[in-house]
């Protein structure tokens, strides 16, 4: 047997675990002073969840199963279904606006690279109830406080913004189909990964004319409001929705994070299904409106194109360098309630990962030192006197204190190695002579002072000198 764990997978020894605490304390912290509730729910949830969501081909990233009941199982790839899921459950008893924040594990069965694990944590803030760009003010400004909280900058992190709206305007300047809507959304969301090439063939294969793939194209490489209101107009929906977005910005005082960037159509892959990059071509979704979808990649985009609208502003974090993958990203994504049954409801959200964090604190060196931190060291003289050693580390940790009890005799060499270890602030020796008269014998290491103590003081003191 190996004793290295599953591939892609990670080990959390005490230095990582406190180093993955610190982190988590920090997106918790930043959570709950934006009033945001922690919600969590099981790790292994039915298949059928993830499958309806992200269409068929999803399984093949899934870690699924048949359980012994013969039900079809996975293990949750990503949180928003299952929040969907808790959501449906508690129907119209829910208070609105909604807004929970998770720290859970998701896993993925993909490659692994820097930045990108088979099982991950992510950290998601979610805002269901709310139909303004009020929610992704909230939500940026949310995620702007855990990176200035962990010591990055706006030097160091651009959040890229735009708005779905924006290209469905360009869409619809070019008099493009409804049946090729989808499709062009789906090629534009991965523009970033292909040559332009294999771009405008796609777009070509959709049945676009050259006139309206240049239109695209051009539109994709604004990258200033200014020149999106020359572009589209001031009365355009998603010229409106972003300036009001950046005023909102100014207000809280994080606008110089922000980037405008029209390329940017992040949530496509997350909300109509990557996994399903043929979806859009694998159905039409005029014909399939009436009769069974195939997935929900396409019974979204149905639900987009029929209602004449493709949902809002979207935003990606990524550091400034271009390093690394994208540090978390977001959006709106207010069909999201409708594909798994239920009435609309505006949602929208974000999910930030644990892995491409680290990798860029790591850069930055601002990965704090952790230490084992103990504030006493309690030893025994003689092993007589066990028990009364066991009372003075009771009634040290009842009283707050971190304590490391030794629990095996050992030789005064030995019980230093393990004071400098723990970083302890201080030893406490429970000796015959001092115990008699009701005293412990306390060695203050880092000034090598000592003196005998009467056991209330010693529970009343700091530790600190």
């Amino acid at each position: 047997m190996t004793s290295a764990g599953p591939a892609g997978t990670r080990d959390f020894y005490p230095e990582e675990m406190r180093l993955r605490s610190w982190l988590f304390d920090h997106m918790a912290a930043v959570s709950r002073v934006f009033a945001f509730e922690q919600v969590d729910a099981p790790v292994l949830e039915s298949e059928e969840l993830f499958v309806r969501k992200a269409g068929e081909e999803i399984t093949e990233q899934l870690y699924n199963f048949e359980d012994r009941g013969g039900r079809r199982m996975a293990l949750r790839p990503e949180f928003t279904p299952s929040l969907a899921r808790m959501v449906l459950q508690k129907g119209k008893g829910l208070p609105l606006p909604v807004k929970w924040f998770t720290l859970a594990q998701c896993w993925r069965f993909e490659r692994s690279t820097r930045g990108r694990r088979r099982e991950h944590y992510q950290w998601n803030m979610d805002c269901i109830g709310v139909a303004g760009v009020e929610a992704e003010a909230e939500l940026l400004a949310a995620m702007v406080m855990f990176f200035q909280n962990v010591g990055l900058t706006a030097e160091d992190v651009a959040i890229k913004v735009s708005s779905r709206q924006l290209l469905q305007a360009v869409l619809e300047q070019h008099m493009i189909p409804a049946e090729s809507t989808s499709r062009v959304f789906v090629t534009v969301d991965k523009m970033d990964k292909l040559p332009k090439e294999t771009v405008v063939a796609e777009l070509q294969a959709a049945g676009l004319n050259p006139e309206a793939i240049s239109g695209i194209m051009a539109a994709m490489q604004v990258r200033s409001l200014e020149d999106l209101q020359q572009l589209l107009g001031d009365d355009t929906p998603a010229v409106q929705q972003l300036q009001r977005l950046f005023q909102l910005a100014d207000g809280y005082g994080f606008q110089d994070w922000l980037v405008f960037d029209a390329s940017i159509v992040r949530g496509l892959a997350y909300y109509t299904g990557k996994d399903v990059q043929d979806s859009a071509s694998a159905c039409d979704p005029l014909q399939q409106h009436s009769s069974v979808v195939r997935s929900d990649a396409c019974l979204l985009l149905v639900v987009w194109s029929a209602k004449g609208c493709f949902p809002g502003i979207v935003f990606e974090a990524r550091d400034r360098k271009g390093e690394l993958r994208a540090i978390a990203g977001g959006g709106r994504y207010d069909q999201l309630l409708e594909t798994f049954g239920g009435e609309h409801q505006p949602c929208a959200g974000f999910g930030f990962g644990d892995a491409v964090i680290m990798e860029l604190l790591k850069d930055k060196k601002l990965l704090p030192q952790l230490d084992h931190q103990v504030e006493d060291v309690v030893m025994v003289m003689d092993e007589s006197l066990r028990p009364a050693a066991c009372e003075v580390a009771a009634r040290l940790r009842k009283s707050g204190h971190t304590v490391d009890l030794i629990l095996e005799p050992k030789k005064m060499k030995q019980v230093f190695k393990v004071t400098d270890r723990t970083c302890a602030q201080r030893l406490v020796i429970v000796a015959p002579k001092e115990w008699e008269a009701g005293r412990v014998r306390v060695k203050q290491l880092d000034s090598r002072e000592e003196k005998d103590v009467l056991l209330d003081e010693l529970i009343m003191s700091s530790p600190y000198q």
